[in-house]
């Protein structure tokens, strides 16, 4: 079949389409995991297609195949931007990384096309049928989509089986710590492409000692930016496990706290148990001589001190009780005025223990908080409540706060900043809160207004 024909040119131009379609696919693999809908990955996959593919469809001369990328890289980024809000550093670091390991797969499969074209093409059967020249050509570019999709599958599996903290944030100087492999990779492949086509270009043939110093350079980088990846989950994997440590710490702290006020309150009880036949004696003795008044007003003593010990919060739940009698006995000792409208969420699936650390850290951290604003101003309060909406149960806590809030962008919860040594404490119990509140697929919220700190949790009942 004659060079030049119209079979030669179906193939030298639907070679480059091809690529750009399987590249879009292997995009779309990368993606997938990390958008919060697949059809978000499967727009920025479209999106690569169109643009390079439109790019090179309308034979638009930019200045080389950095400017093209680079506006491939722009059109992806900005599709996953607009699909899913969240985590843009980790898509400006995915479509780096796509994009690094496209230039060294494709270049792996440039020298595989070359040296395989070259080799066969020279042989004495190919230079004895020159009628087969066309096979030899479309057999070797099907070898050099597969030798590219093969490298860009392998990475791709390889980063995604890396890949596993997906949800986490990822800061400013994690992002430059980890693009940089790939920066520093596609400058030398710039630096060797340039090269390799200058010296093809002068000796009308490859080299194959710096092929395969190449070759060994493209594999290099693409280990490098998948060995940087592991090594960063790894820290992740190491700071969750420090995290998980610190969470369990703070919940064995709540069942402490719970437990000192489940036993103070029993010694108050049995100290009124213990008294309690010289009470009835005394009062029957005053009804024996007919001195009801003093009796009723004995009577009426004997009550209060009966509220006083067992408190006058009726949540629905004993282990509720206690905690929030705890806390309004804390409160009044520091001077903070306390409301409570919580109620227990009788009848619903909802374990009490899971209430319980949520009532613990919310009204610590309460009041540390109202403590801070006694110091500052004297008018301090606890305020807590809770209701039901629709499926949802709420649980609002309100508490004065003068100080200032710096957010943890990792995890987006605030950690108070006071100069107050529990700061972090505090953070690592909305962080608790937040995990109960996860297991009934729920959430809390942080709402900051002048002079006042508001937490609102959320636990659906089914």
């Amino acid at each position: 079949m004659e060079q030049g024909g119209t079979w030669w040119k179906a193939v030298f131009y639907g070679l480059p389409v091809s690529e750009v379609v399987l590249m879009g696919c292997c995009l779309y693999r990368l993606t997938a995991p990390f958008m919060e809908r697949k059809k978000g990955a499967l727009r920025a996959g479209m999106a690569y297609v169109l643009v390079m593919g439109g790019i090179y469809v309308l034979s638009l001369r930019l200045e080389g195949l950095s400017l093209r990328r680079m506006m491939g890289a722009l059109a992806v980024f900005l599709v996953m931007c607009r699909t899913d809000r969240r985590n843009y550093g980790q898509k400006a670091f995915l479509v780096q990384t796509f994009f690094s390991l496209h230039r060294f797969a494709g270049a792996v499969a440039e020298m595989v096309y070359d040296n395989l074209y070259y080799f066969i093409g020279n042989t004495d059967y190919a230079t004895a049928h020159p009628d087969l020249s066309f096979a030899l050509y479309v057999g070797v570019c099907g070898i050099y989509l597969a030798a590219e999709l093969l490298f860009m599958g392998v990475s791709v599996w390889f980063i995604l089986r890396t890949y596993v903290y997906r949800d986490t944030g990822m800061s400013k100087k994690e992002l430059f710590v980890l693009m940089t492999p790939s920066f520093l990779g596609v400058t030398g492949y710039w630096a060797i492409w340039h090269y390799r086509n200058f010296y093809i270009a002068e000796i009308q043939r490859n080299s194959d000692f710096y092929d395969m110093l190449s070759l060994f350079y493209y594999i290099v980088a693409m280990v490098t930016i998948v060995a940087v990846i592991a090594l960063y989950q790894s820290i992740k994997a190491g700071q969750e496990e420090r995290m998980q440590n610190k969470l369990l710490a703070v919940q064995v702290e709540d069942i402490r706290r719970h437990i000192a006020q489940v036993e103070n309150l029993y010694q108050d009880i049995r100290g009124l148990r213990h008294d309690m036949a010289n009470h009835i004696a005394t009062l029957e003795g005053l009804y024996e001589v007919d001195r009801a008044e003093e009796a009723k007003a004995y009577g009426t003593q004997l009550k209060n001190a009966l509220s006083q010990t067992t408190g006058q919060l009726k949540s629905g739940n004993p282990v509720t009780d206690v905690i929030l009698l705890g806390v309004k006995k804390e409160a009044e000792k520091r001077g903070i005025a306390f409301q409570s409208a919580f109620y227990y969420p009788t009848g619903s699936h909802v374990d009490a223990f899971d209430i319980s650390v949520v009532l613990n850290n919310a009204l610590q951290n309460a009041l540390e908080n109202a403590a801070e604003s006694e110091k500052e101003d004297g008018k301090t309060y606890i305020r807590i409540r809770s209701y039901r909406r629709n499926n949802a149960y709420m649980i609002e806590v309100r508490n004065s706060f003068p100080g200032t809030v710096q957010w943890d962008a990792p995890n987006g919860l605030p950690v108070t900043s006071k100069g107050k040594k529990d700061s972090q404490s505090h953070g690592y119990g909305l962080a608790n809160i937040r995990r109960v509140a996860g297991k009934y697929s729920g959430d809390i919220a942080v709402d900051i207004r002048e002079g006042e700190f508001c937490l609102n949790i959320m636990l659906m009942m089914e």
